[in-house]
């Protein structure tokens, strides 16, 4: 079985910090949008070494988006940032109207996503902005599950026409994929082989899949674990050829199980290879105040609660 060592905890928001960083230095194209939360969004290397590429907008969310889809009528690449709360929920309609609708090539990046935002709670947490994003027609919806990859997929937007939203949050977690690897967007990234169980999972839920896995394996069971970074376009071959093998299998995700990863992945299990599956997600709620590790542990976002899905749903095959 391949495993997979933490050598260092980063937050996946630096990640991204040290992406826009690097696009600063190698496209001119690339512009800047914050709204106040330039530390937070680890924006200020960026607003450093570029301050005429910018724009501080303050708390007027609404109004950074609609800036941002103008600057792509001159040809600038727009990278927004605030947390995916403001992000999204605050924001769909100019997104809707603005973004997706007329396809401008807006980078919509948000940190402090989900419940590991923490004790900030319920009013700054948010659990359905996959769903809200994935169902806008031609916009690209990346969760990435580290250090490494976070900053992987910031670079790899801004070669992509369209808009995307990226996904990130507020905690260090385990950095565990390669530095200075590549990042296709759509594509899985397969990290274990298993028979007996397939877990896809994305974001934070990641690592915690891998850990699951381990202990999955000590029990004798083999489970086939695949990182979801992308969750529009799904790769649906990935998942295909996985179940075809295992003939079960468990979602993970820090969201809404409404709407999600899982939901997407269901989508394509009913249409094409009816397969048993267990959802690790929120189940219909929002969140509460709290240490980042402790609401995973009452939410049923970790790896016991991924490896008891596993052993419930091989149950069902």
């Amino acid at each position: 079985m391949k495993t997979y060592t933490n050598t260092e905890n980063k937050d996946t928001r630096s990640g991204f910090g040290d992406g826009l960083t690097e696009l600063g230095k190698t496209n001119e194209n690339v512009v800047a949008l914050c709204a106040d939360l330039t530390g937070s969004l680890k924006m200020g290397d960026f607003k450093a070494n570029h301050p005429e590429r910018f724009f501080q907008i303050g708390i007027a969310e609404a109004n950074m988006i609609g800036i941002a889809a103008g600057m792509t009528i001159g040809g600038k690449i727009p990278f927004t940032g605030t947390f995916a709360n403001f992000s999204t929920g605050r924001v769909y309609d100019q997104i809707r109207q603005s973004v997706a609708y007329s396809d401008k090539n807006v980078k919509i990046c948000a940190s402090h996503a989900g419940i590991t935002l923490g004790e900030d709670g319920a009013t700054h947490q948010i659990l359905e902005d996959i769903g809200l994003m994935k169902m806008l027609p031609g916009m690209t919806v990346i969760n990435t599950c580290d250090y490494n990859q976070t900053k992987a997929a910031t670079l790899a937007i801004a070669q992509h026409h369209g808009p995307v939203y990226l996904r990130f949050g507020r905690p260090k977690v385990a950095n565990f994929t390669p530095e200075n690897g590549t990042f296709e967007i759509g594509k899985a990234v397969q990290l274990t082989e298993g028979n007996d169980v397939t877990i896809v999972a994305t974001g934070h839920l990641v690592w915690e899949a891998l850990e699951a896995s381990k202990a999955l394996n000590e029990n004798g069971i083999s489970a086939e674990v695949i990182n979801i970074h992308t969750i529009k376009p799904l790769d649906e071959k990935a998942i295909l050829e996985s179940v075809s093998k295992t003939g079960c299998i468990v979602t993970a995700e820090e969201h809404n199980y409404l709407g999600g990863l899982g939901e997407s992945v269901a989508r394509v299990l009913a249409q094409h290879k009816p397969t048993p599956q267990e959802f690790v997600a929120t189940k219909d709620t929002f969140g509460e105040s709290g240490t980042p590790a402790q609401l995973m542990e009452k939410y049923g976002l970790n790896s016991a609660a991924i490896e008891k899905a596993a052993k419930n749903v091989m149950k069902r095959k």
